[in-house]
């Protein structure tokens, strides 16, 4: 996975420094922006699928919302050709709402706090998907995937289905594609080559440090690594990389050896390493300047000629997508191999907020994602002739006179929606690409806590407050910016005074009982 590129970070900081007055304006702008639209609801207090709306069927109006870098400027022209094909596929139309990552805690807070309609709404392991379900934001799925959905249950295999479920029931339907991931480096190849850098001599983190050096001598202007507070090499090895985050909150699993002890991640000697690694790049002049406070995506900034490098999460055929979406040959090294978390297997799903207001034809909106070809590639590609063309052999490539820094539709987001395997290959991607994913599943070393979905609601106080622990310090250990011999003790006094050990506690209570109870065969009644 990648741009998954929208990271699995459990520790992901999501502000870096408290609102200012500046920031409290922008907060309400985007809330004048989001109309306040009262959800109706049955008399069990759920959303009634049938009192959707004062018009006829053919005005309803659903809203689709996943984060994303950028609003493609020909979103509107995709949309309102989506919209034609749906009117007689679904009786309904779809806005398409794109929220940048930077904003969409505070984006999906205001949705819930001024019950905003939103119909589907992107969510993953990664994304505090059990604590956003023990908040109750989501509907149960469960009956109407049965009555509209049959087309993606016929997609997706039982045991996906199963890891997205808590306490028996199903909240989100993830995405039909790889489940597993690795972690590296990607570089932009014109430089790899230019300065005859050695990929098979990049094994663990610590041999890239040479490599760094090499480019802020010889490339002025060009930011050797380029990281965020949330996305550095010691977010994306660690977190589902060398560890399994095991859901929200502080508690983690190994992947090395054979334990089933949980513990607390910023005490282990692997993160004060790898923390120490980043302190040492950011001395070195290494790291962009502006890491702690930057909310710009690393694609971008290569795209514009002022970064070499950065991490991510890897899986076949990464090399072209990263390639696509900065718009120059790149290269990447794997530093570790695949892995399957439950985090992977819901790295990718969509969910019915409460607050929408049309939740059967949203199901069925998602089923035409799983099964429409059509439909699929309009949202992940745009508009054939437009924004890209279909060569005979079935694979696609841009229009005469587009490449990939012109194309004016390019979320480039693939692995986001629907049966990723029903969407077009691009011209310089491997034809087996479906195949090498179906293998890659096979072949990737399973966590052993694969099928756990951790319940955050016992400690939901306690891992609230180690979230804002995390923070306050998590962000200048993740960027180097401050000496982690120095400040890890002070963190981990803080994330104790927090809570941390009552959280870490209940998640080897869950995972014991999962595990006494058959583990991954113990069915759909594991919480």
């Amino acid at each position: 996975m990648t741009d998954h590129d929208l990271d699995r970070s459990g520790l992901r900081a999501r502000r870096v420094r408290l609102l200012a007055a500046a920031g409290a304006l922008l907060l309400l702008a985007a809330l004048a922006a989001w109309p306040a639209v009262r959800s109706e609801r049955s008399s069990g207090g759920e959303p009634s699928p049938g009192a959707a709306s004062s018009g006829t069927e053919a005005s309803d109006r659903l809203v689709l919302m996943f984060p994303a870098s950028v609003a493609p400027p020909d979103l509107p022209l995709v949309q309102a050709e989506m919209n034609r094909y749906l009117r007689d596929k679904l009786d309904a139309s779809v806005e398409i709402k794109p929220v940048d990552m930077s904003s969409w805690w505070d984006r999906t807070g205001l949705v819930y706090a001024s019950g905003s309609q939103v119909d589907l709404m992107f969510t993953a392991g990664w994304m505090r998907f059990g604590d956003e379900v023990s908040r109750g934001r989501f509907l149960p799925l469960d009956e109407l995937l049965q009555r509209e959905g049959a087309g993606i249950a016929s997609v997706l295999d039982p045991e996906i289905l199963r890891a997205s479920r808590i306490g028996g029931k199903l909240y989100g339907i993830p995405t039909n594609k790889e489940f597993a991931a690795s972690k590296g480096i990607v570089m932009r190849a014109d430089l790899v080559e230019k300065h005859g850098i050695r990929l098979d001599a990049i094994r663990t983190l610590a041999d890239l440090g040479p490599v760094l050096e090499t480019i802020k001598r010889r490339e002025p202007g060009v930011t050797p690594l380029q990281v965020r507070a949330d996305r550095s090499p010691l977010t994306f090895l660690l977190q589902y990389g060398l560890f399994d985050m095991l859901g929200d909150g502080p508690g983690v699993l190994q992947r090395a050896g054979g334990s089933l002890k949980v513990v607390n991640l910023a005490a282990a000697r692997t993160y004060r390493d790898y923390a120490k690694l980043m302190y040492e790049w950011r001395r070195s002049g290494y790291l962009n300047a502006d890491a702690v406070t930057s909310r710009d995506s690393e694609y971008e900034a290569v795209k514009a000629g002022a970064a070499f490098a950065f991490a991510e999460s890897m899986k076949p055929g990464f090399e072209i997508q990263a390639s696509r979406n900065t718009g120059m040959p790149m290269v990447a090294v794997e530093l570790t191999k695949p892995y399957t978390t439950t985090a992977d297997v819901t790295s990718a799903m969509f969910a019915i907020p409460r607050t929408s207001r049309h939740p059967e034809k949203a199901m069925r909106l998602l089923e035409l994602l799983y099964t429409d070809r059509y439909l699929l590639n309009l949202l992940d590609w745009g508009i054939e002739g437009r924004h890209y063309v279909v060569r005979p052999d079935g694979r696609i490539a841009y229009p005469p006179g587009v490449d990939a820094r012109t194309v004016r539709y390019n979320f480039n987001l693939p692995w986001m929606f629907g049966n990723q395997l029903n969407s077009y290959l691009w011209d310089n991607e491997d034809p087996q690409q479906w195949d090498n994913y179906r293998r890659f599943n096979e072949e990737a070393e399973p966590s052993k806590a694969l099928g756990f979905v951790f319940d955050p609601s016992p400690v939901s106080n306690e891992i609230a407050a180690c979230s804002r622990v995390d923070e306050e310090f998590s962000p200048a250990l993740i960027t180097g910016e401050l000496d982690p011999d120095a400040v890890i003790p002070m963190y981990l006094e803080r994330l104790k005074a927090a809570g941390a050990d009552k959280v870490i506690a209940e998640k080897q209570r869950q995972l014991d009982a999962w595990l006494a109870a058959g583990g991954a065969s113990a069915g759909e009644g594991e919480s």
